[in-house]
């Protein structure tokens, strides 16, 4: 058995690592020779170092209509103490891929950088909007760490990618991202609507702003009872949360507003909404009736919040989109289950036909906590909606007692408008009359309605042949006629 040469076996193990050590260089040569018609890739790699391909990467994703919410968060990240950042336009990148994607694949090396593209969403009431990135690459230096973040923009949902050496500082960042976009919600506090982007390159779910309502009591027009039930029921229980906890008892509630059409659902929603100032509020009506799910995240995720679903007995028997799911009455109740019991969130649903909803509602006890059915106005009611919609209106009446009596079973939007037809049938008769005198309509000053004028919209309202105008405007009770002189 022969020996072993001193230092022999040293030199061989040293010319090993030599030749190991030139294929990995010869390897990063060519990769780096390679970026050089890749720019997004060279960037990577010039600010994540040569392990760039190894980096691990952590990907959030958020609905779409939470993309201002995205970068709100992203914003007060990158603006934190000591982070300096770089942020690029990503062109020529089709949505979908992450960041591993872009730095790893070949097909990737035709993306190129440039000014960061922007689209302006609402962020506010009053048409504020906000500049959101559609996809931008942003690397950042973070104190000892160096990470990149990618964000996109496209189809339903919004993703930001980050990578970092330190797999965990990147959970950390998107977890910051995520908490930011929270605390800097711009639906906290507003009313909302769910929509859709119909026109444009892409379809996906909005939140759009409306005008908080401002109603007065006085302009309510109810059984005083039935207000105040209603008002306990929606309001009280958001005043004296911090006293209802402690005792132990449950906050989310459902109240459902029901009634012919025309007595005053929607305008007592309104009303309610205007006494809850700063509750987050999410509207869904029409083609919108299909984001339940979305709106009672929001609410969750924003209490005290209120979910209005209108014309709920729309989703008594719609189906979900999917195959096979149940109505989306039961998935709205579901979503009403779910909550927990100190869940500060209300339900206020308004329908026309309860009886479609109620085999569901007796099926799931406790979704819905209070119903209050809206009736036709009395006398005495029909006579203070009279007051309420006259506004600057004259009423020059021999009885006016007689048209309340003659619009016996009539609703709010009945005689809103009867007196706009009676004050137009006033505003003919004085231009016909010459009594204008030259003058504009801005300087005639207000219309007075006499017995003709009134006797005239009423007998058009009551025509038989009006019937389809009467039942729209809720007149169903009412006898119709073909003439006038109901005095």
């Amino acid at each position: 058995m022969g020996t072993v040469r001193p230092g022999y076996l040293e030199s061989r193990l040293e010319l090993a690592d030599v030749r190991r050590l030139a294929r990995r260089l010869l390897r990063r040569a060519v990769a780096a020779a390679r970026t050089e018609d890749a720019p997004v890739q060279r960037a990577l790699w010039e600010h994540l170092g040569p392990q760039a391909a190894d980096v691990p990467v952590v990907r959030a994703t958020w609905p779409g209509y939470d993309r201002v919410n995205v970068q709100l968060g992203l914003d007060a990240w990158l603006a934190g103490p000591g982070r300096r950042y770089e942020l690029a336009g990503i062109t020529g990148f089709h949505p979908g891929p992450g960041l591993a994607d872009l730095v790893q694949n070949e097909q990737w090396r035709g993306v190129r950088m440039g000014s960061p593209a922007t689209d302006l969403l609402p962020a506010g009431p009053g048409g504020v909007t906000l500049a959101c990135l559609q996809c931008g690459l942003c690397l950042v230096a973070d104190g000892p760490h160096r990470l990149a973040l990618l964000i996109q923009a496209a189809g339903p949902e919004v993703s930001v990618d980050a990578a970092c050496a330190d797999a965990g500082r990147a959970r950390q960042v998107i977890s910051e991202i995520r908490r930011l976009s929270i605390e800097r919600n711009v639906f906290r506090g507003h009313v909302v609507s769910f929509g859709a982007e119909v026109f444009g390159p892409r379809r996906q779910e909005l939140l759009s702003f409306l005008e908080r309502p401002e109603v007065g009591r006085e302009q309510v027009i109810l059984p005083p009872d039935l207000l105040e039930r209603i008002e306990r029921q929606v309001v009280g229980v958001g005043r004296h949360v911090s006293w209802l906890r402690a005792s132990g008892q449950h906050l989310k509630r459902g109240v459902l507003l029901h009634g012919p059409p025309g007595t005053g659902k929607t305008h007592t929603v309104r009303y309610l909404l205007g006494q809850m100032p700063g509750v987050t509020v999410v509207v869904l009506t029409g083609a919108a009736l299909g984001h339940i799910a979305a709106a009672c995240s929001v609410a969750r995720a924003l209490q005290p919040s209120m979910v209005v679903v209108e014309d709920v007995d729309l989703i008594a028997e719609q189906r979900d989109s999917r195959a096979g799911q149940h109505p989306l009455l039961f998935q709205l109740l579901n979503e009403m289950d779910g909550l927990g019991e100190d869940a500060d969130v209300t339900f206020l649903l308004t329908t026309n036909r309860a009886d479609l909803l109620e085999p569901a509602l007796a099926q799931r006890p406790g979704r819905v906590d209070h119903a209050a059915e809206l009736p036709l106005p009395d006398a005495d009611a029909r006579r203070r909606l009279m007051r309420l919609y006259q506004h600057d209106l004259v009423l020059d009446l021999a009885s006016p007692a007689a048209v309340i009596a003659e619009t016996e079973g009539v609703t709010a939007s009945f005689l809103k408008e009867l007196l706009r037809r009676a004050a137009l049938y006033a505003a003919e008769d004085a231009a016909n009359s010459g009594a204008a005198g030259g003058r504009g309509d801005a300087e005639r000053g207000p219309l007075t309605v006499r017995d003709a004028h009134m006797d005239a919209a009423l007998a058009e309202l009551l025509d038989s042949r009006n019937q389809l105008t009467r039942a729209l405007l809720g007149g169903h009770a009412v006898q119709g006629t073909t003439g006038s002189g109901h005095r």
